[in-house]
């Protein structure tokens, strides 16, 4: 199939060494998703590792390694399939064969001796099916098979590096349960509830590791030193049953599957917070809770679903797929397959931990790796696309913690703040608010956002009664937007990092769109008029535009700092108006903007806007998606930008969703070391939900 070469000079793509020995499907991608399933579940291995997945080092979102190995023993000779250490005697090292990623599974197939195994990470999407998405687990099926039949056994152990604060792991185990299931939990000794490490790792709750026999396999367990449990499995294919819990050691499960040419077995590895999300000083816990209480009877249910769950997320992978390719072609699937995985990892589903309500949903997404917030709007709104497209319940989900606090009243009660609030705690798991009215303001932009995100969801879904019941807070930020949406004074946008600018254009669409989306949704026309004059004042009489009128500029008005011809903004709040089709601006703005991008593109990418040197992987998808053209040649465009810097080879990290577009000057945001095609800070973040932006043109709720 065709794809799309990569803009960068060939000097810098590189590939990592013996990449070609192997096939990769449908690419290779910066690191392959293990295990990941909320924000302490977040388990990955680097792309240039892929190549020697024998000896490759999984590692959390962040970058610090985790220990996780596989091995197996075929008559007798031990072969290192995944994350084993350098040196095992006698062992041999597995040969990759192919590497393939859908938007639930990663799955490595190698060649060990006489036998194909196959590891496949998989970590459920199904996001309307509460119990199981909320599950804090995830599998790993290990299946191996051959020509003819070979005495075979399986081994995985992890270790104290999954629980955050190595050197003080406490451990138990407990193989009492029905069907054999066994299952090892590890904890930080008397850690601190609702705390982290300085690398995002929760420190409170139990990792899980766990597996059951199989009607063909015989289970045996040990926790102890890594050199000798190894040593043991390698030599007998078999482990002691002690439980020996110290530093640096190991917990390890190893089936004897007996003579075999066909089988498979399954491991389960988790994260389990009892008290999950601190609200407002209760705690609320993972809505599985509520049916299955405590981890065994969850352990037991999570590997008993395996089958159902398996169907299911072929037949969701396979839709994926086929959706994206019929929306805009094999790159587009390539990212959207890539970044379903991580959406949906960003969040925990929620209900009381006192009542287990299962009436009294809540979802809580954490800003992954810039500063931790919880909720917070403007990137719950670059998200919503995803959700759109395959949840829409979601949206009001994670709005409802919000809309909930900023009804006490206790957000302004001590201020005049008129406009919404940015998150509701400073960092996750502590969704706390901010009753001191200590935050980052960003007035302008969210009070946008919480109105555009309800309308989605009411679009989405029909509930306007939801709406209703929170129309005096949504009225409250419509009227902040017109009076100042348009006068905007000195304020940050959701580009945070580039400083507070006032006279934002691109703020100032997204007042006039969320002003047009307040009076459809309540039918209030004044408010739409308002919206519509605000358009009419930025287009139409060329407030926002360059003295030739072919783009936006960067600020509008007299007494900017940007607000020459030059400067523009790759203008991403206008996608709302072409989704819900508001026609809050004229059909021409939208092939003016078409026609304008392409004239900025640099050697890997379109910057954001004339300040920086980077470019954004969820806001030129929506750029794109509002970009009409001949043969949708801008907005393929911005999709093989993202393709491109997925696929350099120069970035290893869970999807950053920034990169460096065009080489740096040392101002505002970048310098001249910048790596062209290089990521540029952020991992894993649930932001890249904004991929779905074309999708959802096609419609919402296609799941």
């Amino acid at each position: 199939m065709w794809r799309f070469l990569s803009t960068l000079p060939f000097y810098i793509l590189s590939l990592p060494p013996n990449a070609n020995a192997a096939t990769y499907k449908p690419v290779l991608p910066p690191s392959y998703p293990l295990a990941v399933r909320n924000p302490y579940l977040s388990a990955w291995v680097p792309g240039n590792q892929v190549a020697n997945l024998p000896t490759a080092t999984p590692q959390f979102w962040a970058g610090q390694d985790l220990s996780w190995s596989v091995l197996t023993r075929i008559d007798g000779t031990t072969y290192k399939i995944f994350g084993a250490p350098a040196a095992l005697t006698g062992s041999v090292d597995a040969s990759l064969v192919s590497a393939e990623y859908t938007s639930s599974h990663s799955l490595f197939t190698l060649t060990a001796g006489p036998i194909t195994v196959v590891l496949d990470f998989f970590s459920p999407v199904s996001p309307k099916n509460y119990l199981r998405q909320s599950l804090p687990f995830s599998y790993l099926t290990v299946s191996v098979s051959g020509t003819a039949s070979h005495e075979i056994q399986v081994y995985s152990d992890i270790d104290e590096s999954w629980t955050g604060q190595s050197g003080n792991t406490v451990g138990t185990f407990n193989s009492s349960f029905k069907d054999g299931l066994s299952i090892f939990e590890l904890s930080v000794n008397e850690a601190y509830l609702y705390s982290e490490n300085s690398e995002s790792q929760a420190l409170w709750g139990e990792n899980v590791f766990a597996s059951k026999p199989t009607s063909s396999s015989n289970l045996s367990s040990e926790a102890g030193s890594a050199t000798s449990v190894r040593e043991r499995f390698a030599t007998n294919g078999t482990l002691s049953g002690a439980t020996t819990f110290s530093d640096g050691y190991v917990v390890s499960l190893a089936h004897d599957l007996g003579s075999t040419s066909n089988s498979s077995v399954t491991f389960v590895v988790g994260y389990v917070r009892e008290a999950a999300i601190n609200y407002l000083g209760s705690a609320r816990t993972g809505y599985y809770r509520a049916s299955y209480p405590d981890t065994g009877t969850a352990v037991s249910y999570f590997l008993d679903d395996y089958t159902s769950a398996y169907s299911e997320s072929l037949a969701s992978d396979a839709t994926l797929e086929q959706k994206a390719l019929a929306a805009a072609g094999s790159n587009y699937s390539d990212i959207l397959l890539l970044t379903t995985r991580q959406a949906y990892g960003g969040a925990d589903i929620t209900i009381p931990n006192d009542t287990l309500n299962t009436t009294d949903i809540m979802i809580f997404l954490k800003e992954i790796s810039s500063d931790g917030n919880v909720n917070t709007l403007d990137v719950i709104f670059p998200a919503f696309p995803i959700w759109y497209v395959m949840s829409p319940d979601y949206i009001r989900y994670q709005l409802e913690p919000v809309l909930q606090y900023l009804e006490t009243g206790l957000w302004t009660q001590l201020s005049s703040k008129s406009f919404c609030i940015h998150d509701i705690g400073t960092h996750y798991p502590n969704a706390t608010g901010h009753n001191n009215q200590i935050e980052e303001d960003m007035p302008v932009e969210e009070s946008g956002n919480v109105i555009l995100l309800a309308y989605a969801y009411v679009q989405a879904t029909g509930d306007l009664a939801w709406a209703e019941k929170y129309q005096n807070l949504f009225t409250k930020y419509a009227n902040f937007l017109v009076t100042g949406g348009l006068d905007e004074p000195v304020q940050l946008a959701t580009n945070d990092c580039c400083g507070p600018l006032a006279n934002q254009t691109n703020l100032a669409i997204k007042a006039a769109i969320a002003l047009n989306a307040y009076g459809k949704l309540f039918n209030a026309s004044s408010y739409s008029d308002t919206g519509l004059s605000f358009a009419n004042e930025l287009y139409t009489k060329g407030l926002g535009l360059d003295s030739e009128r072919t783009h936006f500029k960067l600020q509008y008005g007299t007494n900017v700092t940007f607000g020459n011809d030059s400067d523009y903004a790759v203008v991403f709040n206008i996608y709302t108006d072409i989704l819900f089709n508001f026609q809050t601006f004229p059909a021409s703005t939208y092939t003016m903007l078409a026609s304008y991008y392409p004239t900025i593109q640099g050697v890997a990418g379109v910057p954001l806007d004339s300040r920086v040197d980077w470019s954004s992987t969820f806001w030129t998808n929506w750029a794109g998606a509002a970009s009409p053209g001949k043969d949708n040649e801008t907005r393929d465009l911005f999709i093989n930008d993202v393709w491109s810097y997925m696929t350099n080879g120069l970035n290893t990290p869970p999807f950053s969703d920034r990169w460096f577009a065009v080489p740096g000057s040392g101002g505002l945001v970048g310098g001249s070391g910048d790596l062209i095609g290089g990521y540029d800070a952020w991992r894993n973040r649930p932001v890249v939900g904004g991929h779905f932006a074309v999708l959802a043109l096609e419609g919402a709720d296609q799941f």
